[in-house]
């Protein structure tokens, strides 16, 4: 498996240094010999939050699919849609919200969006919870430090409409490009807490603990996905969009936390 940004199982492949390449080919050209093709490849765009159902879904379809090479690019949901938008190569798009999803429906740069999961937020503080976090409340504490995503991505704007809706404002020092990278903080100690998914806050369970937050269930993100109106293979695309939103992926996202639709 190759690509940018793969699961923590695979690894991008190295391009050969100039002199190795070159030195290579004249091997194959003096040898008579040509290199074999490549398999097809299959590439989905996928907001980070998705990160684990998806890389146990990408060995599944490259299992099923001998020779297909799948690579997944996770971020946050609106630099997704800029990659999109500036014309990347990609087969299929999964969003972290309805809204990132509509703007590319309504410029046609997608085709039929299908929403496959939803999710909530929980409150994320440092194993111990050092700053004593126990309710949405305590976010608005001066000596507490909070890290949010940026308002922008669907975590940040389900975030503010958690907190607003609780009359709460955040002590926020930091504002995220993506919901990993909030988690990645609280678990290394640099923020007193933070609101991430609670299916990112259960992949890191000796780094972070989770503070009951009954207000998070008034917001739920709806995950879309769809195939770009121009893919690069759109047979293959057709089949992850049925693996996802099929028993295999409903299954896997489940044990990984989502809700269904």
């Amino acid at each position: 498996m190759s690509g940018v940004a793969k699961s923590p199982t695979g690894a991008p492949r190295r391009a050969l240094a100039p002199r190795v390449a070159a030195a290579l080919s004249v091997s194959l050209v003096l040898t008579g010999c040509a290199p074999e093709p490549d398999g097809e490849q299959l590439t989905v765009l996928a907001a980070a939050s998705l990160r684990e159902p998806f890389a146990a879904l990408e060995t599944t379809f490259e299992e099923e699919h001998p020779g297909v090479d799948v690579t997944i690019s996770f971020g946050g949901s609106s630099d997704l849609a800029d990659q999109v938008e500036a014309g990347a190569p990609a087969d299929v798009v999964a969003t972290a919200d309805e809204r990132t999803m509509a703007r590319l429906s309504d410029a046609g740069l997608v085709a039929s969006p299908t929403v496959f999961a939803t999710n909530v937020l929980t409150i994320v503080v440092p194993t111990g919870n050092p700053s004593g976090v126990e309710s949405l409340t305590d976010l608005g504490r001066r000596d507490v430090d909070v890290v949010l995503c940026a308002p922008e991505v669907p975590c940040g704007r389900a975030a503010a409409a958690v907190t607003e809706g609780a009359g709460v404002t955040p002590h926020t020092v930091s504002a995220e490009p993506s919901v990993t990278d909030v988690l990645a903080k609280v678990a290394l100690g640099e923020a007193d807490a933070g609101l991430v998914y609670v299916t990112d806050a259960a992949t890191e369970p000796d780094d972070v603990e989770t503070v009951h937050t009954p207000e998070a269930a008034d917001v739920v993100n709806r995950y879309p996905l769809a195939v770009l109106s121009d893919p690069p293979t759109p047979d293959l695309a057709d089949e992850w969009v049925a693996l996802v939103t099929g028993a295999e992926g409903r299954s896997v996202l489940s044990e990984a936390g989502f809700g269904t639709p």
